[in-house]
């Protein structure tokens, strides 16, 4: 495993193994096709040269029998008179001499190996190939092949193999007028062992080009991918915030106009960021300034309002119905004043916890029980599914009762029915296990487009910007519940499809701190189809 890992992240160890089997490649070619063209070498120039003196000892042999006197000697001291000199020249020379004789009526040598008379002067019968002794069948010319001398060994039986070349041709003895052949064996040990020699010397220069080669590819790649290197440490260290971090230039060839290039992209990026820092800065301290700010004129319109509204019954109904849209506005916006403190608060890192055990059912029926005017308002049926035990979770119990508060709320304002005459519903669904507790809050109203789950978080977002906030929102709701999840180290996730309505989910640890894994509740709810 650890191999494979540094083979996937080093680009300098891919680049010398594929250049060390690219190398090898051309280097097992080129050196088969230079032992191949030595050893066709070596065996040309040897068998021309056997084939040359084996005619040679042909034609003296030839010209010593015709001029010998039949009546002088008989055909057996004739074929002893044939093959003694080539013998004694063969013992000097380092080739063997095998004679043929004549068998059947045809008057032409016989097999070496078969029934017919054979001198085979200390070599194996077989050392002469079929091939060539077919070939000898009947008058023919001179002819060769490679063939394995078997010479028998110091104890006479077991036979001592060695490759070499069989150089036949026939002789006429003038005795009995019978045609012999004579077969001559040149060992070829000397070219096979030169052969094997350019072997081991092709080998070993093939092993140090290699090894040469590998060098000089780990060096060049090193040149390059240290720069590399020293980049991706620069730019992970940008990445965990240290802007100060830049590459060091040396020399002007194009590493070094890259390390320059990096380092004014750094510097933009610094700079960039800075100002990002400076104007979200900025614009924190105006959402608080601002929200402070206005809580006195807020205070003051409230108690004018109050008394507005408290007078109402003796206004004309115009008046009185501005009274009641003033306290209704007012109700709105301090709302939002309250929302953007607390936005305030998530932005400066003010926000704490207070940790204690909380049962998300209690929640979950106390949360239903408070926005259910506002359902019956909006003709829609709250639906609670949990179990009968507890369901606890190490929580801040205000704030994911605002959590809970904001989703019903939410889905009051979007539950639709799934057909024409149906009441509408939403269902909050509680479940748990050993690691993770969750609250579900589903509607079958319009639904969330494809993108919309992730957006709905952001601030002030609206699927339908004409869509007026029937319950009061601010606009703000959403993004406050997932601050108050990511406070507590849960999950708000959001499911939507058009037409089919949408399901929110609030994910939280069972104890605070621990990491979460997965959700007892899916996101997806079951009651829908998904697609072929």
């Amino acid at each position: 495993m650890a191999a494979l890992t540094f083979w996937r992240r080093s680009i300098q160890a891919r680049v010398v193994a594929s250049t060390l089997v690219l190398s090898f490649l051309v280097v097992s070619v080129v050196g088969w096709f230079l032992l191949r063209q030595t050893r066709d070498g070596l065996l040309d120039d040897r068998v021309d040269a056997v084939v040359a003196e084996a005619l040679d000892e042909t034609e003296d042999a030839r010209t010593r029998l015709a001029s010998a006197t039949l009546s002088d000697v008989d055909a057996a001291e004739q074929q002893r008179a044939l093959v003694e000199p080539i013998i004694q020249r063969g013992l000097s020379r380092d080739f063997a001499v095998v004679l043929a004789g004549p068998a059947g009526p045809s008057g032409v040598a016989a097999d070496p190996g078969g029934g017919g008379a054979a001198y085979t002067f200390g070599l194996d019968r077989t050392s002469v190939p079929t091939s060539l002794v077919d070939h000898f069948s009947t008058v023919a010319t001179p002819s060769w092949t490679y063939t394995t001398i078997r010479r028998l060994g110091p104890d006479g039986e077991t036979p001592v193999s060695e490759p070499g070349i069989a150089v036949g041709s026939q002789v006429t003895l003038p005795a009995d007028g019978r045609t012999y052949t004579l077969y001559l064996l040149f060992p070829t040990s000397e070219d096979e062992e030169t052969l094997a020699l350019v072997t081991r010397a092709l080998l070993t220069a093939g092993v140090l080009l290699l090894l040469l080669v590998a060098g000089v590819t780990w060096l060049v790649a090193q040149q390059v991918v240290t720069p590399i290197r020293m980049a991706r440490r620069v730019a992970e260290r940008l990445a965990a915030g240290q802007l100060q971090e830049r590459l060091e230039v040396s020399g002007e060839d194009d590493l070094a106009r890259l390390a320059t290039s990096f380092n004014q992209m750094a510097s933009n990026l610094q700079r960039q960021i800075r100002q990002l820092e400076e104007l979200s800065r900025v614009q924190r301290r105006f959402v608080s300034d601002v929200s402070h700010e206005l809580r006195t004129p807020l205070t003051t319109v409230r108690m004018a309002g109050d008394v507005l509204h408290d007078a109402k019954d003796d206004f004309d109904p115009v008046t009185a119905r501005a009274a009641e849209l003033l306290q209704t506005e007012l109700d709105r916006f301090e709302t939002l004043l309250a929302d953007l403190l607390e936005i305030s608060r998530f932005d400066a890192g003010a926000a704490q916890l207070e940790v204690d055990d909380v049962n998300l059912v209690d929640v979950a029926h106390r949360v239903v029980e408070s926005t259910r005017p506002l359902a019956d308002q909006r003709g829609v049926r709250l639906v609670v599914r949990a179990p009968d035990r507890p369901c606890l979770a190490e929580a801040d119990v205000r704030r994911v009762e605002r959590v809970l508060r904001n989703l019903v709320s939410n889905a009051i304002d979007h539950a639709g029915p799934r057909r024409p005459g149906a009441t509408p519903t939403v269902v909050v669904r509680v479940a748990g296990d050993d690691h993770a507790a969750a609250v579900a809050v589903r509607d079958h109203g319009v639904g969330l487009a494809p993108g919309e789950s992730a957006m709905v978080f952001n601030r002030f977002w609206r699927a339908d910007p004409a869509r007026a906030r029937t319950s009061g929102g601010t606009g703000l709701g959403l993004s406050i519940s997932l601050e108050d999840a990511h406070l507590h180290g849960g999950w708000l996730q959001a499911w939507g499809r058009p037409d089919e309505g949408a399901q929110f989910r609030l994910t939280l640890p069972r104890r605070n701190g621990d990491a979460l894994r997965r959700s007892p509740i899916p996101l997806i709810p079951d009651d829908v189809v998904e697609p072929v």
